[in-house]
Order: C-alpha cells, then sequence, then structure tokens
C-alpha cells in the first residue's frame, strides 16, 4: 500500500488530526455524491456528525476557512458565545458554526467548564507549573538510587507485553477490514508488522511467530511479508495511473468498477491491464456500488385484453438500431410518495430512446413516451415492440396505436420475468447507481424526477459498457450507423 495512502486512510479519530488536503477530499466527496456521512466518517475514521459539520463549515464560509491556523479565544469571545449556547432557542451546532470554530466540540467543552466552575469562565495559564524540588530533595537524601529505580521487566514479562501489543494491533486490523481478498488484507497487515519491527525492535521472526501462534488472527508468512512488502513498494511508481484512477472513479460517482475504468483508462491512449488497475484500487479502497435487491412495480392485473405473442424469446440484441425495443415501468418510494418512469430501450444500443417521469402510471404516460420515441426517430418502423404483460401494454387504444405506426408487439410469457429482462437489467443499473442508498439527498419527489432524468442523460452521453465495445449507448449507435453506410 502507498505510504500517503495507509496515512491519511488510518489518520485518527477526531478532525483535528485531518490535513486540509483530507478535509477538501471528504468536502468533495460529499457534494459529488460520492458516498454516504457514514461511509465518508469510516474511511477517515471521524464520526458522521463530524463530516456534515464540516461540510456546512465549510458552505457556510468557504473553503478559506480551512486556512486559519490555530488560534486563541479570549474570556469575553468564549463567554459571548456560552451564552448563546445556553438560549434553548439555538444550538450548539449552529453556534459552533456562527463563529466558524473548527469543531462543535469546542462549544461543549466550555459549556461544560462553565457549570463545573460555578458560571465562571476560568483561564488555564499557559507553561509548566512552578516546581519546587527543595522538600523532594529532603525527602530523597536518605535514599539511595537503587531503592528509588523502579524494577525493570524480566524477559519473560517483556514479551508477554510485546505479545500483548503484536495481537491487539494486528486483532484491531483484521476486525476493522471488511475486505474479502486475502490480498487486500495481507498488504495491511505487512504494512503493520514493519510498523511493530521499528516500534518494537524486534525480529520479524518473533513478531510472525506471535501472529502465527494465535488461531483469532490471519497468518502471514515470511515469504508473504516480502512479497507482499516488494508489491507495496512497486506501487509507488504508480502515482500518477492512481490518481487518474482515483479521478475517474469519484467523476462517476462510484458507478465505475474496474472493468470499465480499464475501459476508460484505454479510450484516453493508456495501455494497462484490467487485473493491474483491480490490485491498485483495492489498495486504495475504492469499491463500486453493489446491486441491493428491492422489491419492484408490477402493472400485470391479469388478462384484460389481447395477449400478443412473445416474438423476442430472449434474444434481446439486435445488429442494427431501431429493429427491437423494450419498454416497462419501475416505481421509486421516497418519504411515503411515489414516482413512476416509463422507458424505452434499443435492443442494438442499449440506448433509452425516450421516458416519461409521472406520478402516476397510467396509459397517458405510455402513450407519450411513445410519441416522443417516434418523433426523434421517425424511420424507425417494421420494429418488433417488446413488453411485459402490464395493463397498459393490453390496452386496445394502446394496441391500435402500435399498428397504425407499423409496430409489431411481442409480450413476455406470464410469469418469466427474464423475458423481458434488458430493461428489467437498466432499471437495475438505475436504482443501484443513484437511488438505492442516496434516498437523504432528495428532498422531494421534484428533486428525485430531476435526478432520474439527469442520470439518464448520463446514462446515453457518458457511461461506456464493455458489451459496446467501451462505446456510450450514442457512441456505439453513431458507429453502427457509420458502417452501415
Amino acid at each position: 500500500m502507498n505510504p500517503e495512502i495507509w496515512t491519511t486512510k488510518f489518520r485518527g479519530f477526531t478532525m483535528s488530526k485531518l490535513s486540509k488536503e483530507d478535509k477538501v477530499n471528504i468536502y468533495y466527496l460529499w457534494k459529488k455524491q460520492c458516498y454516504s456521512p457514514k461511509q465518508i466518517g469510516h474511511e477517515y475514521k471521524i464520526s458522521s456528525g463530524n463530516v456534515q459539520y464540516l461540510v456546512s463549515l465549510i458552505d457556510k464560509h468557504g473553503l478559506a476557512i480551512l486556512e486559519h491556523a490555530y488560534q486563541s479565544y479570549s474570556d469575553d469571545l468564549k463567554l459571548e458565545i456560552i451564552q448563546k449556547a445556553l438560549d434553548p432557542t439555538r444550538s450548539i451546532r449552529s453556534v459552533a458554526l456562527e463563529y466558524a470554530l473548527p469543531s462543535r466540540g469546542m462549544v461543549s467543552n466550555w459549556l461544560r467548564s462553565y457549570r463545573e466552575n460555578g458560571y465562571t469562565i476560568v483561564t488555564k495559564k499557559k507553561g509548566r507549573k512552578p516546581n519546587d524540588r527543595s522538600g523532594e530533595r529532603t525527602a530523597r537524601s536518605g535514599k539511595s538510587q537503587a531503592q528509588e529505580r523502579k524494577p525493570s521487566l524480566t524477559r519473560e514479562e517483556l514479551e508477554a507485553t510485546y505479545h500483548q501489543r503484536i495481537y491487539k494491533k494486528i486483532r484491531c486490523l483484521s476486525g476493522r477490514t471488511n475486505r474479502t481478498r486475502k490480498t487486500g488484507q495481507a498488504e495491511e497487515i505487512t504494512q503493520a508488522v514493519t510498523q511493530l519491527r521499528r516500534e518494537l525492535k524486534v525480529s520479524l521472526t518473533f513478531i510472525l511467530a506471535t501472529i502465527n501462534g494465535h488461531p483469532d488472527l490471519p497468518h502471514l508468512s515470511r515469504s508473504d511479508y516480502y512479497y507482499t512488502l516488494q508489491k507495496v513498494g512497486k506501487d509507488t511508481k504508480n502515482e500518477k495511473l492512481m490518481n487518474r484512477i482515483r479521478e475517474l472513479f469519484e467523476e462517476h460517482h462510484a458507478r465505475y468498477g474496474y472493468r470499465r475504468i480499464t475501459l476508460q483508462l484505454k479510450r484516453e491512449g493508456m495501455i494497462v491491464n484490467h487485473k493491474k488497475v483491480q490490485r491498485l484500487m483495492t489498495i486504495m479502497g475504492l469499491v463500486a456500488l453493489h446491486n441491493r435487491k428491492r422489491a419492484k412495480y408490477s402493472s400485470y392485473q391479469g388478462t384484460i385484453g389481447v395477449i400478443k405473442e412473445n416474438k423476442i424469446k430472449q434474444s434481446f440484441h439486435s445488429e442494427h438500431p431501431d429493429q427491437k425495443w423494450y419498454a416497462d415501468i419501475t416505481e421509486f418510494k421516497l418519504n411515503g410518495q411515489k414516482t413512476y418512469l416509463s422507458a424505452l430501450l434499443d435492443g442494438c444500443t442499449q440506448e433509452v430512446i425516450s421516458y416519461e417521469v409521472s406520478r402516476h402510471p397510467n396509459l397517458a404516460q405510455t402513450i407519450s413516451m411513445m410519441e416522443k420515441a417516434v418523433k426523434r426517430y421517425p424511420n424507425a418502423a417494421e420494429l418488433t415492440f417488446h413488453t411485459d404483460q402490464g395493463w397498459q401494454y393490453q390496452n386496445r387504444y394502446f394496441q391500435n396505436w402500435l399498428s397504425e405506426h407499423g409496430m409489431n408487439q411481442s409480450m413476455s410469457r406470464k410469469g418469466k420475468s427474464t423475458d423481458n429482462g434488458l430493461i428489467e437489467s437498466f432499471f437495475g443499473t438505475l436504482k443501484r447507481e443513484m437511488f438505492f442508498g442516496f434516498q437523504q439527498n432528495f428532498q422531494s419527489i421534484s428533486a428525485l424526477n430531476q435526478a432520474i432524468k439527469e442520470y439518464i442523460h448520463y446514462y446515453n452521453t457518458k457511461r461506456i459498457k464493455s458489451k459496446l465495445k467501451g462505446l456510450t449507448p450514442i457512441e456505439y449507435r453513431a458507429s453502427v450507423l457509420k458502417a452501415a453506410q
């Protein structure tokens, strides 16, 4: 692991131990919605409340507030702050923000001291207390140095102390990591062993014997230690590549894993193996968003119209654009309210051809989406339009509309959700990358609807896909049409 990354990641538990760079990184991670306050706090070893306070402090006073060095506070200023904090209509956090204090805990400490000292400000004198050693020298006159010297630890006691320190450090480290890869854990343990060798001045054999002698600790052989140490040192040469990987990861809000980041690096002219990118991301602790399953919206209400034959049969891909279109509706729940997204996907480019966001999943929403699609691609005809057996798609008016526009309707078999798997997969990707785990970022349904629209634009124009030869859906459409000319 890069020593600089190691120092930043496991720096300390208070905001005062964070560097200016750490605080700026925390601020932009929050603003770019890469992580939640809890995740950021876990990364930098501070509470989520301190993360939120730091962001609010910078929002109120700007990044220039981080330039201020340590400053002392006069008794009059402390009293003024304490009196405002005692006001039942004010919170400690708001008072701390008003006076641009680096930590809200300062107000709490001043309040506690104020109450303990009879509601009086006590000024602590700087410097050491005067030391009158005359009496001490008199008392010591009858004692020999041998009597005053503390007894030294025996070899057995010293080894027991070292064993305890080694066990505590490695145990804490192995319990803290959430990685499942053995290599990621080995790198952290290797760094800890190197640090223990410097601190305790003991041999590598002693430390490894202590670690491997405990069944609760992850074992590390001598060969693995030196191999990992050599590999970690080698990664210092990849600093430029690691910085670009982190930039891409943050730019796409943790939506890109190592495969997609590798594709983007190759688009930029870099020759890099995907395994190397994966290893460097593991070292930096960059983990892409994982899939979280949720209950999905179903528009199926039984047979209320004509059920069309399944003409797709899970053969989703088409050679050219506008040969197969897939449509479905999904539901979003936010603070007891609901909104619905009706989307249309192309089987060749996987582009979102058209979509409509509405508070109600009615027929008007579906018709409006289709009219936008036809207006955007007026030459699309004789294509296959595939959906599930939702009531909107069984509606006679809608089926007549499809016939008038020369579209052949196809429907999934009953109980076979995989028959409409292409657009179901898109909905899963959309919710995983911009909704699940980010609900706290949306203050209203209107804000959520706007975020959905922004994500679809990002999905079509910026998000590359390995199945599309490392291109975005819009780029892939242009390349296919150009090749067909």
